[in-house]
C-alpha cells in the first residue's frame, strides 16, 4: 500500500469541541471565533484556517491569513466591503480571498457576521462527480 497522500485512505474521524474550547479574540472592531487554526483544539490533516468572524457593532476587521492560502468568506448576516478590491456582499454572498497576508473588511453593518475558510492548495486539479477509483 502506498502512504496516503493529502488526506487520501484516512479513516474518518470526529471531534467534539464544547463552545468553552473555542479561542475567541478581538480583533479591531470584530470578535473572531478560531474553529480552526492557532490555539484550536481542532485539526484537520491539513494546514488550514476556519474562523467565525462578527461585528456586532459594524466597522472594520482585519486578520492574518497565511500568504500560501487559498480561501473564502462566505457572508452569513449583514453586508460589508471586503478584500482589497473593495467588494460589498452580503448574505449568501461568498468573496474569494486574493493574495496577501491579510484579509481586511471594511464598513461592516452592525450584526454583520461571516466564515473565513482557508488552506493551503493541494496543487492538483479539483475533480468533480466521482465515484472515484485510485
Amino acid at each position: 500500500m502506498t502512504p496516503a497522500r493529502h488526506g487520501e485512505n484516512v479513516d474518518p474521524t470526529a471531534q467534539v469541541v464544547q463552545r468553552e474550547q473555542i479561542p475567541v479574540r478581538h480583533e479591531g472592531d470584530g470578535i473572531v471565533r478560531v474553529l480552526v487554526g492557532e490555539g484550536s483544539p481542532v485539526h484537520l490533516g491539513t494546514p488550514a484556517l476556519i474562523l467565525d468572524i462578527e461585528l456586532p457593532e459594524g466597522g472594520t476587521v482585519t486578520t492574518p491569513v497565511p500568504p500560501e492560502f487559498q480561501g473564502f468568506a462566505y457572508v452569513l448576516e449583514g453586508e460589508g466591503t471586503f478584500g482589497a478590491n473593495l467588494r460589498r456582499a452580503r448574505p449568501p454572498q461568498l468573496v474569494l480571498l486574493g493574495s496577501g497576508g491579510e484579509f481586511r473588511v471594511t464598513e461592516a453593518t452592525p450584526g454583520t457576521r461571516f466564515l473565513l475558510m482557508a488552506g493551503r492548495p493541494y496543487g492538483e486539479p479539483p475533480v468533480f462527480n466521482g465515484p472515484f477509483v485510485d
